[in-house]
C-alpha cells in the first residue's frame, strides 16, 4: 500500500488530480440524490459536489500532504491544472445551455426579455447596495476598521470578495482581482470568496424556494401555463380534423386559393371524393367539392375557424393517420442532410414537386404543426403523408439516415467555444474605467452559443446534438467545474472561518445573496407576473449560478429556467464585471 499512500501525497501527478476529480464527482452526486424532507422533499444536487469538494481538499491540505518546498511547489501545479478544469467546465456547461435554448432566445426577448433584463440588473445593483451597507454596519458595529486607513480599504476589497462569492460569479472576482493589482493594493479577497460560496449556493436555493412558499405557487398550474404559452405559438401543437365541405363559398377553389383566401395555415393531407369514394393524395391544385371529405391539419386555435368556414366535422372518419387505402402511408423520416437545415417547408414545395404532404414536426419531444414559414433543422422528425413510391423519393432530400445523428456535430461545438473565446477576450473600454471590460471566458462561449443556436441555419453550421448528448456535456461541465471550486476553496476555506473575519463573511454573505433575490423575486411574481419555472431561471442567471440552474431545470422538467437563465445572463455576466471594478475604483482610489 506504500505506492497508494505516494499517489495520495503527490498534488501535482496527474492520476492523483483526476482521483480527486473522480472522488469528488462521484460522491457529490450521490449525496446529491439524497431528498430532505422525504420522497418529496427537497435535493440540492450537483451542489454537493461542491461541499465534497471542500471537505477533500481540506483533507488534502490539512493532512495528507507532507509540508515543505517540494510540495508547495507541485500544489502550485496542481492548483493551476484545476483551474484550467474549473474554466474548462464552465465553458462546456453554458456553451451547451446556450446551444439549447438559442433558437427560442430572441423571440422570449421579444416577449418580455426587455423587463426580465431591467429586473436582473436591479437585482446586481441591489447586491451592491447591500454589500455597502453592511460594509459600513461592520464599522458601526466595530467589526471592520473605521477612517480611511489601510486596514479600512482592506476590509472593504475584501467585501468585494464576499460579495461575488455571495452571487457566485468568478469573473467578478478575476475582474476586482486585476483592478486591484492596478491599484498595487494586495488583499486575499478570494479569502471572502471561498467563506461566501458554499451559502451563496444554498442561499440562492433556498431563496428560489421561499419566493415559491411566499407567493404560493403551484408547479402543476405553472406547467399548464407554460403549455398555454406554447400553444398560442405560431408552430404551436396540431389539431387534426376531418371536414365534409357544405360551404358553396370555397367549393371550385384550390387548395392554394384556398389558403389566400382564408388566410389561415393549415394543411390537407388527403381527399375522399363525393362519388366515387377515391382516396386521392392532394396537392396545390386539387379543387374542392361538395360533400368532399377532407383530413386537415392546423393549430388548436385555428380549428374552430376552418371549420365554419369549410364545413362540418365529422366525428366519425372512414380512414385514419395510418391507413387509407392500398399504397397510402404515413411515415415519420428524420432530417440528417445538412443543406436542409434552415429551410422552411414553403420552400421546398414539398405537396407539388414531391406529392406528399408534412403534417406534423417533432422537435426536442415537442409536437409542432408544420407551417409553411417553419424552419426544419437537422434532428427534426416529419410526419408525412402520401404514396409509399412518393415518400421514398422525398426519403432521399431529407436524409433519414437516423445513424447520423447517432455522433454528434463535436468539430462545430469547439468551434464555436473557440469563437466564444476569442469573443470573449475582446476589449471593451469603458469611459472613466481604467481597466477594459471583458466579456470573459464563461460570457463570450455563451453569447456566440445563442447567435449560432438562432442564425447558424444562415451560414449551414450543423451544431445538432441529441438531447441527451446535450444534457451529458452539461452535466460533466458542470460537475468539474463544482469540483474544482470546491477543491481550491477548501484549501483555505477552515482557517479563513476559525480566524479573522470569516465567520462574519458567512453571514454578511448569506444576506448579500438572499434579500436581493427575495426582492426582485417577490417583485417579478407579484408585479411582472412571470412564470415561476422562468424567474427560477431569471434568478439563477442573475447571479449566474449554474447550480440553481441545474436544480430550477430538475425542478421545471421544461426549457423555461434556461431560457430566463440565457436572457438576462449576458447583460448580467457585463454588469458584474463593470461594478467589480466601478466600486473599487469610487471607494479606494
Amino acid at each position: 500500500m506504500e505506492w497508494f499512500l505516494k499517489l495520495l501525497q503527490s498534488p501535482d501527478s496527474v492520476a492523483h488530480i483526476v482521483i480527486l476529480f473522480a472522488l469528488v464527482i462521484s460522491a457529490g452526486v450521490r449525496l446529491g440524490r439524497i431528498r430532505i424532507g422525504g420522497k418529496n422533499g427537497i435535493a440540492f444536487g450537483v451542489t454537493w459536489v461542491l461541499f465534497v469538494g471542500i471537505i477533500v481538499g481540506h483533507i488534502c491540505n490539512k493532512i495528507l500532504y507532507i509540508p515543505g518546498p517540494e510540495t508547495v511547489a507541485a500544489m502550485e501545479t496542481q492548483n493551476h491544472i484545476v483551474h484550467v478544469i474549473k474554466e474548462f467546465g464552465l465553458i462546456l456547461f453554458v456553451y451547451c445551455v446556450g446551444l439549447q435554448v438559442g433558437p427560442s432566445f430572441f423571440q422570449t426577448f421579444k416577449s418580455g426579455g426587455l423587463g426580465m433584463n431591467v429586473l436582473a440588473a436591479s437585482l446586481v445593483m441591489l447586491n451592491i447596495a447591500v454589500m455597502i451597507g453592511l460594509y459600513f454596519l461592520g464599522e458601526g458595529l466595530g467589526i471592520f476598521s473605521h477612517a480611511d486607513t489601510p486596514d479600512a480599504k482592506n476590509n472593504f476589497a475584501m467585501m468585494v470578495g464576499v460579495m461575488y462569492g455571495a452571487v457566485t460569479n468568478t469573473p467578478g472576482l478575476g475582474a476586482a482581482t486585476g483592478v486591484l493589482k492596478e491599484m498595487n493594493f494586495a488583499a486575499p479577497i478570494a479569502d471572502g470568496y471561498a467563506c461566501a460560496y458554499p451559502l451563496g449556493v444554498v442561499g440562492i436555493i433556498c431563496s428560489i424556494l421561499a419566493v415559491k412558499v411566499l407567493t404560493r405557487v403551484s408547479l402543476d398550474k405553472e406547467h399548464e401555463a407554460i403549455q398555454a404559452s406554447v400553444a398560442n405559438n405560431p408552430h404551436a401543437t396540431p389539431k387534426h380534423l376531418v371536414l365534409k365541405v357544405t360551404n358553396k363559398a370555397v367549393v371550385g377553389r384550390s387548395l392554394h386559393e384556398l389558403h389566400q383566401f382564408l388566410n389561415r395555415q393549415f394543411v390537407v393531407t388527403r381527399c375522399i371524393k363525393p362519388e366515387t369514394d377515391e382516396i386521392i393524395v392532394p396537392n396545390r391544385e386539387t379543387q374542392l367539392e361538395i360533400g368532399m371529405l377532407i383530413h386537415l391539419v392546423c393549430t388548436e386555435d385555428e380549428a374552430e375557424a376552418l371549420s365554419s368556414l369549410i364545413g362540418e366535422v365529422q366525428e366519425t372518419a372512414s380512414w385514419s393517420d395510418d391507413t387509407t387505402g392500398s399504397d397510402y402511408v404515413s411515415k415519420r423520416l428524420v432530417i440528417t442532410k445538412e443543406n436542409i437545415n434552415g429551410k422552411t417547408l414553403g420552400k421546398l414545395h414539398v405537396s407539388s414537386i414531391y406529392g406528399v404532404n408534412v403534417t406534423r414536426i417533432t422537435r426536442n419531444g415537442m409536437e409542432l404543426f408544420a407551417a409553411r414559414d417553419l424552419r426544419l433543422q437537422v434532428g427534426d422528425r416529419i410526419l408525412v403523408t402520401g404514396r409509399e413510391a412518393d415518400i421514398e423519393r422525398f426519403k432521399n432530400v431529407v436524409g433519414a439516415h437516423v445513424k447520423h445523428l447517432d455522433h454528434p456535430n463535436v468539430g462545430a461545438i469547439f468551434f464555436g467555444i473557440l469563437v466564444g473565446l476569442i469573443v470573449g477576450q475582446i476589449p471593451i473600454p469603458i469611459p472613466g474605467v481604467s481597466l477594459p471590460v471583458k466579456l470573459g471566458l464563461a460570457g463570450g462561449p455563451l453569447v456566440v452559443a445563442i447567435i449560432i443556436g438562432a442564425f447558424g441555419y444562415r451560414y449551414k453550421i450543423n451544431t445538432y446534438t441529441s438531447t441527451s448528448a446535450n444534457l451529458l456535456l452539461r452535466e460533466v461541465g458542470i460537475t468539474l467545474f463544482l469540483a474544482a471550486v470546491g477543491i481550491q476553496a477548501g484549501a483555505s476555506f477552515y482557517d479563513t472561518i476559525a480566524s479573522g473575519d470569516g465567520i462574519h463573511y458567512v453571514w454578511m454573505g448569506f444576506l448579500i445573496t438572499t434579500l436581493p433575490i427575495l426582492i426582485c423575486g417577490l417583485y417579478g411574481r407579484l408585479k411582472m407576473k412571470l412564470n415561476y419555472f422562468t424567474l427560477m431561471g431569471l434568478l439563477a442567471g442573475s447571479n449566474t449560478d449554474p447550480p440553481a440552474l441545474a436544480f430550477a431545470n430538475a425542478t421545471a422538467g421544461n426549457n423555461a429556467p434556461a431560457v430566463g437563465y440565457s436572457t438576462v445572463y449576458p447583460l448580467v455576466m457585463f454588469l458584474r464585471i463593470l461594478m467589480a471594478q466601478l466600486v473599487l475604483l469610487f471607494f479606494m482610489s
